[in-house]
């Protein structure tokens, strides 16, 4: 079988890369997204390259199922069960404020209501032993009330599984038993087997709350593909950057909640390696969100554990910081002033300018008016842009706001870009970390059209664009390892750790993680498992994962030593000091299982299309109509320089490059623009 298929299911586009493996040519192509069936438009995706279903050896997609029913609430209707006593933990949950000078802050209304709740007898206490046994007629109960009420998943979480799951084992079987098939169940010691009731709690509720809507939705995607001759086995993203099978998906539905976005952060690793830019920021600018990660020493910024819509969750996951700011993004005013999204146009209407029925203001019609955009070859040319609607759209506020049209079309954009700039600052200043240290990897529909102007916000002076960066987050998802991650309580002291038990948990944490990768049919050549463990200071509330290497001898007397050294190194160069000598904790193993695939990077530079015209028309920069060069990617030769002001469309998205700046045509077939530093007080203000 020759080809490889990635695609990214976005709230405006569903973008296809494919991968020729005989003729080692990539392609790429997008289409608008169907909400309505979701397995529709990757179809429609897959129709454009008219692929022979049986040449497929390999297809990967990311879904925002599951966080789509999140974000708009339209998730399962859940029952949580847990032990007696503690059935207002989820209710409660942390009295730490987000946003500590919000008046109007409130915490998320919680995805479960207090009536919701079933609390059963039996207990286990700290160390795992059971104190009292399971109440199985009470857990009966609540399957007979999950049936005459009409739930949709049932949430078990009782205290102290993560130590010892066998009450939930037990509580699973019953409720399968009387519910059968139709009823998802949920145990938290398997979604997350870690300390902190509530956290957990929270994360094996969230699994249940999406779990019925991606099993939906991956049933129907397998049934189309087998419909139309497609057997191979469907692979799907995951929020840790991995890749599992969709059997694996529809029985861990919440690892692929944000299994979209993270394809652009791998391809982003991809990158990083192949041009040698070690720290790369990673920005995704959709017709719906913006969406920033990182990537640092070649490596995706991974947490441990992150959030979603405010709610904990449990569980390995590339940092991003995603904000309502896309190419659809709508313009209104609010008072006397202009705010630009979170709300969008989405695919339907979408922009005025799509000429599908828009006709408030957004960020493309902003862009249209400015003349950054070419109307004849938008999407590769499949769609032709109504500039007069954009001109309607944007004069209409313009009026409401007193303002010139092209005015208003420049404060826009410049008001999208702060955001943008402020959401990089997320997670590069607020963690000490200088954005001008690191290189600017744009890609998305919009990303290249706004990348020299967030980058010239930050302080950095390089950005780059792949090819195809309209579809790089599909690209990226074929540059994805397999992965599976697993944990183990492990509570010790620098003082009381046993360095054999350590050794067995490893050792038991290993042989976990090689079983699942023979499940997802990684052959033993191209396994890999690497351990870490989450270390703190006695008395601290957060940990730091610090890497056990291979080559660490964990019986060796010098091996305490080595952890407390770079559990050190980790402290001072996240918060700025650390102190040596002070008592450490142990308290979560961590072990990941890597099943290497085929790689494609080496082809990103693929055979383009034949060359284009070269033109030159005004464009609005800084409030001023300059001469531009407007000329297509496939006309610029390996090597080319090109000074700004320039735009350069090509199938997927539009790289402007403003008069302060100089283009280049990388080996690779990268655009690198290269912006001038900015002026000392400026970068300070």
């Amino acid at each position: 079988m020759t080809y490889r298929v990635a695609m990214d299911i976005g709230g405006t586009f569903t973008d296809v890369v494919t991968f020729d493996g005989a003729s080692r040519q990539v392609r790429a192509g997008k289409v608008l997204t169907t909400p309505d069936d979701l397995a529709r438009g990757v179809f429609d995706a897959l129709a454009g390259f008219e692929l022979p279903f049986d040449e497929i050896g390999f297809f990967v997609h990311g879904t925002t199922q599951g966080l789509n029913a999140l974000l708009e609430r339209r998730g399962a209707n859940v029952l949580i069960m847990t032990t007696r006593g503690i059935g207002d933990v989820y209710q409660i949950a942390r009295g730490n404020r987000e946003r500590l000078f919000d008046l109007h802050y409130r915490k998320p209304a919680p995805l479960v209501a207090r009536e919701a709740i079933a609390e059963v007898g039996g207990r286990f206490d700290a160390a795992g032993e059971e104190l009292e046994p399971l109440d199985e007629d009470a857990v009966r109960l609540v399957a007979k009330r999950v049936r005459e009420e009409g739930f949709d998943a049932v949430a078990v979480c009782f205290l102290f599984a993560y130590l010892n799951g066998e009450h939930e084992r037990r509580a699973g079987r019953i409720l399968r038993e009387e519910l059968g098939d139709d009823v998802l169940v949920v145990l938290s010691h398997e979604v997350a087997p870690e300390w902190r009731e509530y956290e957990r709690m929270s994360t094996t509720v969230m699994e249940a709350y999406t779990g019925p809507s991606v099993h939906r939705y991956l049933d129907k995607i397998e049934a189309r593909f087998a419909d139309n001759g497609l057997h191979v086995p469907v692979h799907v993203m995951q929020s840790s950057g991995g890749l599992v099978n969709a059997d694996f998906a529809r029985t861990h539905p919440l690892q692929t909640l944000l299994s979209g976005p993270v394809g652009g952060t791998m391809g982003g690793v991809a990158v990083s390696k192949l041009l040698g830019r070690p720290n790369v920021i990673c920005i995704d600018m959709g017709g719906t969100s913006f969406d920033v990660s990182l990537v640092m020493d070649h490596e995706p910024d991974v947490s441990p554990d992150g959030s979603c819509e405010g709610f904990p969750l449990l569980m390995p996951l590339v940092n991003l910081h995603t904000i309502g700011a896309g190419g659809g993004s709508l313009a209104y005013a609010e008072g006397t002033g202009l705010r630009v999204g979170p709300e969008s146009a989405g695919a339907v209407p979408g922009p005025a300018c799509y000429g599908r029925g828009g006709t408030q203001a957004t960020v493309t019609d902003a862009n249209c008016v400015l003349g950054r955009v070419d109307p004849d070859s938008f999407a590769g040319g499949g769609m032709r842009l109504d500039l007069d609607a954009a001109h309607r759209a944007v004069a209409a506020l313009a009026a409401e706001l007193d303002m010139d049209p092209v005015e208003l079309a420049s404060g826009i954009c410049d008001v999208g870009n702060a955001k943008m700039a402020q959401a990089i600052r997320t997670l590069t200043v607020e963690h000490g970390r200088e954005p001008g240290q690191f290189a600017l990897l744009a890609f998305g529909g919009a990303g290249p059209m706004h990348a020299a102007f967030i980058a010239r916000e930050i302080g950095v002076t390089e950005v780059i664009v792949p090819r195809f960066p309209g579809a790089f987050s599909a690209w990226g998802m074929l540059e994805s390892d397999v992965r599976r991650d697993f944990t183990m309580q492990f509570f010790a002291t620098n003082r009381t750790l046993d360095t054999q038990a350590l050794s067995a948990a490893l050792d038991a944490l290993r042989g976990q993680a090689i079983e699942a990768l023979i499940e997802q049919g990684i052959s033993e050549d191209k396994r890999s498992v690497s351990h870490s463990i989450d270390m703190r200071y006695e008395s601290q509330d957060y940990t730091l994962t610090v890497p056990i290497w291979d080559t660490d001898d964990v019986a060796s007397p010098d091996f305490v030593g080595i952890l407390e050294q770079r559990f050190a190194e980790a402290h001072h160069k996240r918060y700025g000091h650390a102190t040596p000598g002070a008592p450490v904790q142990f308290v979560t193993i961590r072990t990941t299982g890597r099943g290497r695939v085929d790689r494609t990077a080496a082809d990103v530079g693929a055979a383009a299309p034949a060359p284009a015209e070269t033109v030159v028309r005004d464009v609005v920069f800084d409030g001023t109509a300059l001469p531009t060069t407007i000329v297509a990617r496939s006309a610029l030769p390996v090597g080319t320089r090109l000074p700004g002001p320039a735009i350069v469309h090509e199938e997927t998205s539009t790289t402007v490059v403003p008069p302060d700046a100089e283009l280049r045509v990388d080996d690779n077939e990268f655009l690198t623009i290269t912006l001038a530093p900015r002026p000392e007080t400026e970068a300070l203000s």
